[in-house]
């Protein structure tokens, strides 16, 4: 629909009464002949044409301000002065702007509410995840606890074994914790990455070696596959990519077959340093694939409860992919393998 400024609506009105008092006036000085001048009824068409203009633009732009001063209040969500408003409406299309900026506002309220309820929903499922979480290991706690207090602490046999219990659930809960911060710092902002030029074949034989008693516990060895190059320099944080391998290098091993093999690759693709993070283990089913990097989530439940952790490395290796501006990939099969490949800017 075609709107017009209120200058323009009053010209058109002003312009249609002043014909029809012309017309009129011809009317009557025909009907009438030279007992009334023509002449006067231009002067009088001319006189009302002024005084009309400047009344109905008075009153128009008295009326429309009345009804829109809300509505721009509630738009724009800021109290607009009446006399920015007056000439405002005078010199544009007020009602087509204000149509077009009510559709705007309604548009971004629609998606921010949209986005609230999927926050609101994603709180709930993440405070019950936690709860879920910290419930198993708390509960183990009291259980040993009230164990050694009802007379298990006199057993020498008992008390040693209970307490190793109960430390590897604080331990546990401690994960859960440390990993929770470290989200809760990526997500907010608060962690700024400190890039710096490193050698990132050295900083993987330094994951290989954090992960050399482990490696040894589940039997999967780690070692680099391919063509073995002894220096490639990227730029990035070094300690968030650390923990980055670091992180997908215990998934894998966690997940790893007995006898299995966890592999290290470097390749360069431009001004890209791609690193992959291979294993022959159990593979990651295609309806659990899109869910990996979510917290908490875990793939083969009973095995990862089973083997410890926090149910939030993916999570973090997610974010601190995210913090870089840069990719992760993954290809995996279920009972074959998986590769994680992660790209990282080259040295500046």
């Amino acid at each position: 629909m075609k709107f017009y400024s209120t200058k323009n609506l009053t010209l058109l009105l002003t312009f249609a009464l002043t014909v029809y008092m012309l017309l009129v006036g011809i009317f009557v000085y025909f009907v009438f002949g030279e007992e009334y001048e023509i002449y006067g009824f231009v002067f009088a068409a001319i006189a009302f044409a002024v005084m009309a203009f400047f009344t109905i633009q008075y009153f128009l732009n008295k009326f429309i301000v009345k009804r829109i001063e809300p509505i721009y209040q509630t738009v724009n969500a800021i109290k607009i002065p009446k006399n920015i408003l007056f000439e405002r409406i005078d010199d544009v299309d007020i009602i087509s702007e204000l149509n077009h900026e009510v559709l705007f506002w309604a548009r971004a309220k629609t998606a921010e509410i949209s986005q609230l309820k999927a926050n609101e929903q994603f709180r709930k499922e993440f405070l019950g995840n936690v709860a879920h979480e910290l419930k198993t290991p708390v509960f183990n706690i009291q259980g040993y606890v009230l164990t050694l207090l009802d007379g298990g602490l006199e057993d020498d046999e008992i008390n040693r074994k209970y307490l190793k219990r109960t430390a590897k659930n604080v331990k546990r809960m401690i994960s859960i914790l440390r990993d929770l911060d470290t989200i809760t710092r990526l997500e907010s902002g608060l962690v700024r990455l400190n890039r710096t030029d490193f050698n990132i074949i050295q900083m993987l034989e330094e994951v290989i070696d954090a992960n050399e008693m482990r490696s040894a516990k589940y039997g999967v060895k780690i070692s680099f596959s391919g063509a073995i190059m002894t220096y490639v320099n990227v730029h990035a944080d070094k300690d968030k990519i650390f923990e980055l391998f670091n992180n997908l290098v215990v998934n894998s091993l966690k997940y790893g077959k007995p006898g299995g093999t966890t592999s290290l690759s470097v390749s360069q693709a431009g001004d890209k340093v791609l690193v992959s993070v291979e294993d022959n283990g159990i593979g990651i089913s295609e309806d659990d694939l899109p869910h990996i990097f979510e917290r908490f989530y875990r793939a083969d439940k009973s095995r990862s409860r089973e083997r410890g952790g926090s149910g939030l490395g993916l999570a973090i290796v997610k974010h601190i992919i995210e913090a870089h501006e840069e990719t992760i990939k993954v290809k995996s099969k279920l009972g074959v393998g998986t590769v994680f490949t992660v790209s990282l800017a080259n040295k500046r």
